[in-house]
């Protein structure tokens, strides 16, 4: 997830989009900084922050963490929030810059808001953004399905008290264990990834598995209406291992491989610049 700056009123405002979860995420130190003027923010928000989680607030429970690129050009965990959220932080902030905040955050947010009420807008983003990449077309149609099927099973998990962040990320690493025998890490060494996204490089054979999965997992939940994060982890490897089971049936089929060492990405740009030699290269 690469860092995008935004600015208010001169002050810059660190945040990151979510693609998993189709949302904005900013740092909540930049925001503190932007309202409070303050020299010593990230004082200030400890301060705030001790104070949440001894109120119990709900705030101080859907704080998560993520890596954002600082001034000297190197990535830190920093506290981050989604908007609706970000919006409840402004309210419980004493600033006379709140309501300008709230518009500006409008702003920001425009495009997205016409997203929520034209979802065709998000896909041809997408859409937009993939072709650029150089991705297929028919492999840009199985990702936004596997965004739309994502998308599915983190509504169920939140209505069903699942916490984002560290709670998403374990059984998100189950779900791809249970299919592919690898945990989210060894996924990405064997595709020789760092910080690129998994799904981004996952063949159209393998996103359909991934896809296969979660969407098991999301009718399973619904249809056993289990609750909370053990729960739901306990059950894991009874829907889960639909997706496998079907993947090694394949793979006895056709004695072909399902999972794929290739960084798509990298190989995108391979097969682009092979393109661009053989149209421009000179007749004799």
């Amino acid at each position: 997830m690469e860092t995008k700056l935004a600015i208010f009123e001169q002050k810059e405002i660190r945040k990151i989009w979510n693609s998993e979860v189709w949302d904005w995420y900013f740092s909540i130190v930049d925001i503190i900084e932007a309202l409070t003027e303050s020299p010593r923010p990230r004082k200030y928000w400890n301060a705030l922050k001790t104070k949440l989680e001894e109120e119990w607030s709900e705030l101080s429970q859907n704080i998560g963490q993520l890596k954002i690129k600082a001034s000297d050009w190197k990535y830190y965990l920093t506290d981050v929030w989604d908007t609706k959220t970000i919006l409840r932080l402004v309210q419980s902030i004493p600033s006379k810059k709140a309501e300008p905040f709230k518009m500006w955050l409008a702003r920001v947010w425009d495009e997205r808001i016409n997203e929520i009420y034209d979802p065709e807008l998000a896909f041809e983003r997408a859409i937009s953004t993939y072709r650029k990449k150089w991705y297929s077309e028919d492999w840009i149609k199985q990702r936004l399905k596997s965004i739309d099927i994502r998308k599915e099973l983190t509504w169920e998990w939140k209505d069903r008290w699942i916490k984002e962040w560290v709670e998403y990320a374990i059984l998100t690493n189950e779900i791809l264990k249970w299919w592919s025998d690898m945990t989210t890490n060894e996924y990405k060494d064997y595709k020789w990834l760092k910080k690129e996204s998994l799904k981004d490089n996952m063949t159209n054979l393998e996103l359909v598995f991934n896809m296969l999965a979660e969407a098991s997992t999301t009718e399973i939940i619904k249809e056993d209406d289990l609750i909370g994060f053990e729960e739901v982890k306990k059950a894991s490897k009874r829907w889960w291992w639909v997706a496998w089971i079907a993947r090694k049936q394949l793979e006895k089929e056709t004695g072909k491989k399902v999972i794929s060492n290739k960084n798509l990405l990298e190989e995108n740009k391979k097969n682009n610049l092979d393109a661009k030699i053989v149209i421009t290269k000179p007749k004799k």
